[in-house]
């Protein structure tokens, strides 16, 4: 039978300290060279309106050591537009979000899955292995950019990995940051409080992350304290030149760590290709998240340096792992409908079937 799960049912199914777990193991592999990323494609096409675009993303990636092999896609329509006097990249209407896992061991689909749920939950968790490995031991105070669906697994994992004790959140909607305020201080049980600007947010803070939808830098690397460890999210590509840190910000990062560096290539990623292109950066003082969790590369020098986590991509794996854990958790506990297997598979029998 093949499970299907909507995202109300996945929402909460597994806790973030069990998702770092996966996601650590994921990115351990790849830097084994065993878990293998596939780099993310993506097509656009004017539709509709002025500024709108028809978009459709297609994410894959497989991870041996849970036997997962994940496809995500979407097809849903997209624009920018200024929001509070920024300019954001905004989705709107409904789409389709979906997560096929397969087992690697019998090829079967084990399951398709509403996406959105995983996607906050694998972001916070990379971001949260991130931070395991690069925030100081200490790292107590948070600066949030962001009040979103993704901020909110942002604390989590942060809380996960390190003794947070208070989160500084800033998002252009004053009635946004504040509600945020209030929510993640009662549910996470400490101090969440809405500041009037990003520098504000982020000045003093131990571990800044940017979560947001933005399309220009929110975040001044003058404004980074010595030892401060910045989480990046957003993903931009050569049509969406994308950023959420200025060039202070890789120019004080003494070590920087993506998820994927193909990626960078693939896709002319603005937080880096430009800036490669400038020399203010070179590719080779870039580093994976693999590299970092399998010694391949150093970690934090001192409680000093600015350290930088960009999760640019390498989202294949991070599917997988998330898609498999739920999809055990999901049967362990009875949720979810079933189809049956037969609906999706291809009997050989005598037939040449490809492939």
């Amino acid at each position: 039978m093949v499970l299907v799960l909507k995202n109300p049912q996945i929402e909460g199914l597994v806790p973030m300290d069990e998702e770092i777990v996966a996601i650590e193991q994921a990115y351990r592999e790849f830097g084994e060279d065993k878990a293998k990323i596939v780099p993310r494609s993506r097509i656009r096409v004017p539709w509709k309106e002025e500024g709108g675009q028809y978009y459709f993303n297609n994410i894959m990636g497989l991870v041996p050591g849970m036997k997962a092999m994940a496809l995500r896609i979407d097809s849903s329509f997209s624009r920018q537009e200024r929001v509070d006097g920024a300019l954001r990249t905004v989705y709107p209407g409904d789409f389709v979000g979906l997560v096929f896992l397969f087992d690697m061991d019998t090829c079967n689909l084990l399951a398709i899955m509403d996406d959105h749920a995983i996607s906050t939950l694998r972001v916070g968790a990379t971001s949260g292995v991130a931070a395991k490995y690069l925030a100081r031991k200490n790292a107590a105070v948070m600066g949030l950019i962001g009040s979103g669906e993704q901020a909110k697994t942002q604390v989590t994992a942060a809380m996960a990995v390190r003794p947070i004790k208070k989160v500084k959140v800033y998002s252009p909607t004053r009635t946004n940051r504040e509600r945020f305020a209030r929510e993640m201080s009662e549910e996470c049980g400490i101090e969440v409080v809405a500041v009037d600007s990003a520098e504000a947010a982020v000045r003093d803070s131990d571990l800044v992350t940017a979560a947001t939808n933005t399309v220009d830098p929110v975040i001044d690397g003058h404004w980074l304290a010595e030892g401060a460890h910045v989480n990046s999210i957003v993903g931009g590509d050569g049509y969406m030149k994308r950023r959420e840190l200025d060039d202070e910000t890789i120019r004080r990062a003494g070590l920087i760590i993506v998820g994927y560096k193909n990626q960078i290539v693939v896709d002319k990623q603005a937080e880096f290709h430009d800036r490669i292109e400038r020399g203010l950066v070179k590719l080779e003082d870039l580093h994976e998240l693999g590299e970092l969790l399998t010694g391949k590369c150093r970690g934090r020098k001192d409680d000093k340096e600015i350290t930088l986590f960009k999760n640019n991509t390498g989202m294949g794996i991070q599917f997988a792992a998330t898609a498999r854990l739920i999809y055990e958790k999901a049967k362990q506990k009875g949720i979810g409908a079933e189809l049956p297997l037969d609906l999706f598979m291809t009997k050989r029998g005598d037939k040449l079937f490809s492939p």
